[in-house]
């Protein structure tokens, strides 16, 4: 594994005074206590291009993502909440956080490699869904802010843990770009056999945390096939063309049109969109795979990621159970996630691109949010 030099003095948190944007995103005093014995805390990078990110070290999570909006206005466009107590009490465990160590759901609960069977914590109905009742989101990660604009994560998952076999060292670098781009970088190295599909959980709303709907953002996504699921959303093994659907997403459509379509079973299983999309391949190292705009801030964000696929979920279960740092509440459909990732169940279906890290194999996926104000997508 890499090792860096800290960089930044005491603690290796570089903004020491507190968030640029105060009023938009919350102290870092407000996230410092000890989990299990490891210290928590707030981590704030910021770039020439006026973005700026807060990202606590618990379940290495995106707080709040500040990107320039119309006539320069500031816009947070990331759901999070305000005190680390926030996370701990949430009904939502996923808000912007990293998830691991298997992102998406497997079937039953279990797999198969070389003949041995593994069970793990069923969380999801019949289901495991990001990693088990544990996963990456409800860890403490060990930071080093090597930036005023990067922060590195790393975590030891060991042997078993939420029945995973392998010892597994994780890399997670956030960065913030100067073309006002978020950029995740991941990587990893096991000492045995075992699934490995890492993603970011983050819930974002262009026109603002807490400014309503979602269902009328533009969205594009480059996929002519998405794979559908059974009541469990877990896919049946298929690749089903878009084309035809209301998964057709290859021009802009608002995010809310199509919901409507009652006779379409994959809805209803989603309680709306809440599916995997294979994008299409080409020869760019980091395509941009999707592409959606705020009908109110004009903001444009691009997706670009190396991943073979990209889960589209709506915010069909968001509940208002719980207060934002903005003081809203998380409504229904008020924020959706676009989240890079190789295919749910793919550790059952040999036909999806493998999930399988061995050892002397070094695991290495990127993904980048990439921000402007455009009138019109």
């Amino acid at each position: 594994m890499l090792i860096f030099a800290f960089a930044c003095g005491t603690g290796n948190n570089c903004n020491t005074k507190g968030p640029i944007h105060d009023g938009l995103l919350p102290r870092a005093e407000n996230f410092k206590d000890t989990i299990n014995g490891k210290p928590t805390d707030l981590y704030y990078l910021t770039n020439q291009s006026g973005m700026e990110a807060a990202i606590t070290n618990y379940g290495g999570r995106l707080v709040g993502l500040v990107v320039p909006g119309k006539d320069g206005k500031p816009v947070d466009v990331v759901l999070g909440f305000g005190s680390l107590e926030g996370y701990l009490q949430t009904t939502e465990p996923y808000f912007g956080a990293l998830i691991g160590r298997v992102g998406n759901r497997i079937a039953g609960g279990r797999f198969v490699l070389n003949g041995v069977e593994y069970n793990l914590p069923k969380n999801n109905g019949p289901n495991t869904l990001h990693g088990g009742l544990k996963g990456f989101q409800d860890v403490v990660w060990d930071a080093t802010q090597t930036s005023d604009s990067t922060l590195v994560l790393k975590y030891f998952s060991s042997h078993g843990e939420e029945g995973f076999p392998g010892n597994l060292d994780v890399e997670v670098t956030y960065s913030l770009t100067p073309r006002i781009g978020l950029q995740i970088d991941y990587r990893a190295q096991t000492d045995r056999l075992t699934p490995v599909n890492l993603t970011n959980h983050a819930f974002f709303n262009l026109n603002g945390e807490g400014a309503g709907t979602i269902n009328n953002h533009l969205l594009m996504i480059n996929a002519d096939y998405f794979t559908p699921v059974d009541s469990t959303l877990i896919p049946t093994g298929e690749l089903r063309p878009v084309e035809n659907t209301p998964f057709d997403y290859r021009t802009p459509v608002k995010i809310g049109e199509r919901l409507d379509t009652t006779a379409n079973f994959q809805l209803k299983y989603g309680k709306g969109y809440d599916h995997n999309f294979a994008l299409i391949a080409t020869d760019d190292d980091m395509p941009v795979v999707a592409q959606i705009k705020g009908d109110k801030s004009g903001i444009v964000m691009f997706v670009r990621t190396n991943e073979p696929g990209l889960q589209f979920y709506g915010g069909n279960f968001m509940q208002s159970q719980n207060k934002l740092k903005s003081g809203a509440k998380d409504d229904f459909r008020t924020a959706f996630c676009l989240e890079t990732q190789h295919f749910p169940d793919a550790v059952n279906q040999p036909a999806f691109p493998s999930v399988l890290l061995d050892k002397d194999e070094d695991y290495h996926t990127v993904s980048e949010y990439v921000f402007y104000v455009k009138n019109e997508l």
